[in-house]
């Protein structure tokens, strides 16, 4: 199956290669889909961006998943489960029957070994991460087996996005034979138990995967698909338009516009829990102030980058929990407003004496909104108030090994977005005082502020949901005010398809799930 999938990959795309710029027709029921990027692994325990994740949660499960058009659990490998009247222990009663690609089998003793591997440093496989989303599972103090088909995960205390977090691809269950069979190049030969098989990963030209006919859940429609990498926005935008692509996901906002009228494709568009800010060092520079921080906050004009930049496709944020999460956002924390005079005085105040600060790019990336024109806008809006800033652009996951590695010594500020399925997920992972990028945490602005600290840990333990959201709620006011980061915009995501493509939905946890999607 391997070598005739590929084959087709290749025939596939030479054939629309020789149809540009005439129009291409795909082959019926192969789906050929434009991401935005090259992935960084196919390992779910190491991955981080949603143009992997789109990928990843078409080859696994997880012991959960999110129901679809929603972010609430429901069943996957785990059939039930039950939670300790303490909160501390979660039971899983898994399904039988399961196997994973590689024909091995999926059991208690597979899941124990997924965990242990993510955090437990003497596992044997621990050195084949790093695996930077472990955090999810921080609580996890043991998983036991209890049976075959049984697994208990013992927690060191109540951790109430524990089943979310399950439900994330950080959470999705690999093959342990693979992965010893692998070791540390297990992300470029992956093996899990979802609907479509790994076929082949052909650097910078495609990923191709094929239909699971012994799939658990029913063998999806699709024969298979084919993820295509191709960074250059224009590029995209003319593969779609001219047959080559059958789904586009992240579509620029000036193709948005181009599409909505074609009878050839379909526009699809809904809110989600995003993100796009920008960090700032808060360690070094300017913005070590937090008088700077908030000037930044007054002197980009938000509003008008959501109106023109990016054309209505995003609303204004306000601060680090977006709207989406309605029970944990605090509805009276208002967007700074454009005010370029506050920004010049809280700047004085601040006793920046108008050096240029750098200013860190990408070329584009998992939801990052238009990221080079966006940049540009925000520098033009800076230099209005007297703050020069030099832009440095690099390709996308160039540009998150330097982010992620934390702006000490590199940059003043950068920009960045989150798609998260919790509200704990971001402020837990890159605004808390122990998120150093020096302790595998994403808070490379190096923010601290202990009550910060306090509130995420207590909302952690939370088991009530109100409770839970009126910490959140707290914590949203807090760092509005701090403003360790640019707070730019929550973004509406959105993908276009073919015509011929049925059966296709967004999900709000921005994923692309193809089990049910057809193309005749």
């Amino acid at each position: 199956m391997r070598m005739i999938l590929a084959a087709v990959a290749s025939a596939v795309l030479s054939a629309l290669a020789a149809a540009a710029p005439a129009l291409a027709q795909t082959p019926p029921n192969v789906l050929v889909v434009g991401q935005i990027a090259e992935p960084k692994s196919l390992d779910p325990h190491a991955a981080t961006a949603s143009n992997d994740f789109r990928i990843l949660v078409n080859l696994y499960d997880g012991l959960v998943r999110y129901r679809p058009g929603t972010l609430e659990v429901e069943p996957a490998l785990a059939e039930s489960w039950e939670i300790s009247d303490d909160a501390k222990t979660y039971t899983f009663h898994l399904r039988d029957g399961v196997t994973f690609h590689d024909g091995s089998a999926f059991d208690a003793e597979a899941v124990k070994f997924n965990f242990d591997r993510m955090l437990r440093e003497d596992h044997p496989y621990h050195d084949t991460g790093p695996f930077p989303l472990a955090f999810f599972f921080s609580s996890v103090a043991e998983v036991t087996v209890v049976d075959p088909l049984t697994v208990q995960f013992r927690l060191s205390e109540p951790y109430a996005p524990l089943l979310s977090n399950l439900a994330y691809p950080t959470g999705l269950i690999v093959s342990p034979a693979a992965v010893k069979e692998y070791g540390k190049d297990f992300g470029r030969h992956p093996s899990g138990t979802g609907p479509f098989r790994f076929e082949e990963w052909q650097a910078n030209n495609r990923v191709v995967v094929s239909r699971n006919e012994d799939y658990w859940d029913g063998a999806p429609k699709l024969e298979a698909a084919i993820f295509r990498p191709i960074t250059d926005a224009n590029t995209r935008l003319a593969e779609m338009m001219s047959g080559g692509l059958d789904v586009m996901v992240e579509v620029p906002p000036d193709g948005l516009a181009q599409f909505r009228d074609d009878p050839n494709v379909k526009v699809y568009e809904q809110a989600g829990p995003h993100l796009w800010f920008l960090i700032l060092n808060t360690k070094e520079g300017p913005f070590a102030s937090k008088a700077a921080r908030q000037a930044v906050n007054y002197a980009v004009d938000k509003q008008g980058l959501v109106a023109n930049v990016l054309q209505g496709t995003a609303d204004v944020a306000a601060g680090p929990i977006p709207p989406a999460f309605a029970f944990a956002h605090d509805p009276g924390v208002e967007p700074y407003p454009h005010d370029p005079e506050k920004a010049k005085a809280l700047l004085a105040e601040a006793g920046y004496d108008g050096s240029e600060v750098t200013f860190y790019v990408a070329d584009g990336g998992s939801g990052m909104l238009d990221p080079v024109a966006m940049g540009t806008a925000i520098q033009a809006d800076l230099k209005a108030v007297g703050m020069p800033a030099k832009i440095e652009t690099y390709e996308w996951n160039t540009f998150l090994g330097k982010v992620n590695g934390g702006l000490e010594g590199q940059a003043d500020m950068a920009e960045m977005a989150w798609m998260t399925n919790d509200p704990d997920t971001l402020p837990y992972l890159a605004l808390r005082s122990e998120a150093m990028p020096a302790e595998g945490g994403f808070n490379s602005g190096y923010y601290s502020n202990p009550e910060v600290d306090r509130l995420l840990a207590e909302a952690r333990r939370a088991t009530d949901q109100e409770a839970r959201g009126a910490l959140y709620r707290q914590v949203d006011r807090i760092v509005h005010d701090d403003a360790p980061w640019l707070f730019v915009a929550n973004w509406k995501q959105s993908a276009v398809t073919s015509a011929a493509v049925e059966g296709f939905a967004l999900e709000p946890s921005f994923f692309l799930l193809l089990h049910d999607v057809s193309k005749p």
